[in-house]
């Protein structure tokens, strides 16, 4: 039995139809967390148990992880809650769900910067280190997919793009970094989920193809849309009040404030690029298959 944890997201939904594609043949049932099943896709009704509810709520986890022997974990960022509260806070229910119930293996998307100098400042990213600790402490077999930023952020910049010609980031013009498809984590979150026969805790790296500044994407950008576009710096001071004035909470805000400072300070940089920690999709590939569709709608 495994059981998927925000199953509609942009992560969880390539997860459960690769699961929906292969768990039957291994042997697997499947098990959902989703707070409204109706944004559950067709072929996922009739054929995996639904749990209503939230995955932050101690009843909810406690029913869902019974029987279970595995768990992917993704929490849901809540700009309301400070990081600590948003990360940590919201999996402590779980994390004694899973010992409780016994789950062997637990697979949860994290994200890089571990083996970096920048760890302990790296707001949400900090926040999200200190819930691998949480879980990997429950004596789970536990891997943390540790991810850089992913392409699809740029969607939330569409309209820009497709209006201005500009997106924008805190991030130095040049800064070169790794960036990754969600369709490739679930695609390693699958093969781990499946494939149970590791042990302790560790992370593994989920990087894209190849490290990509600001201004490499824009040219990408520019070739794949066929229309001009450009990267803008935005100053933190600048991005912070932004978001205060959207009603996020402040301590979040610093949170985020703070991952892209240490984004622009190498925190992505940390781990080698391998083939096993490399996914397929390039940036070109995703332009072409879901940038392209959303920014010409």
């Amino acid at each position: 039995m495994i059981v998927i944890t925000a199953p509609t997201g942009n992560i969880g939904r390539h997860l459960l139809t690769r699961l929906l594609e292969s768990a039957p043949a291994a042997g697997e049932e499947l098990r959902v967390i989703v707070r409204d099943p109706a944004r559950l896709p067709d072929a996922a009704r009739g054929r995996v148990e639904v749990i209503t509810g939230s995955h932050g709520d101690a009843e909810v986890v406690d029913r869902a992880f019974q029987g279970a022997d595995a768990v992917f974990w993704l929490v849901p960022p809540d700009t309301s809650l400070t990081p600590q509260d948003a990360w940590t806070g919201f999996t402590r229910p779980a994390a004694r769900a899973l010992t409780a119930h016994g789950v062997g293996h637990v697979v949860g998307v994290s994200a890089l910067g571990r083996v970096t100098p920048f760890a302990d400042r790296a707001g949400l990213v900090t926040a999200s280190l200190a819930m691998d600790d949480l879980l990997a402490g429950t004596g789970v077999a536990y891997r943390a997919l540790a991810n850089p930023s992913f392409f699809e952020n740029l969607l939330e910049e569409a309209a820009s793009i497709r209006d201005k010609g500009v997106f924008t980031d805190a991030v130095d013009a040049d800064r070169k970094a790794p960036l990754v498809a969600v369709a490739d984590i679930a695609a390693v979150a699958a093969s781990l989920l499946l494939d149970r026969s590791w042990t302790g805790a560790d992370s593994v790296p989920v990087l894209g193809p190849q490290d990509l500044s600001p201004n490499d994407l824009a040219h990408i950008m520019t070739e794949q849309l066929g229309r001009p576009v450009r990267y803008e710096r935005q100053p933190l001071d600048e991005l912070y009040t932004t978001l205060v004035g959207y009603g996020l909470n402040e301590a979040f805000v610093q949170g985020i404030a703070d991952m892209k400072r240490a984004k622009d300070e190498g925190l992505d940089t940390g781990v080698t690029r391998t083939p096993d920690t490399t996914g397929p999709t390039t940036f070109e590939h995703w332009c072409a298959q879901a940038l392209k569709p959303a920014v010409l709608s």
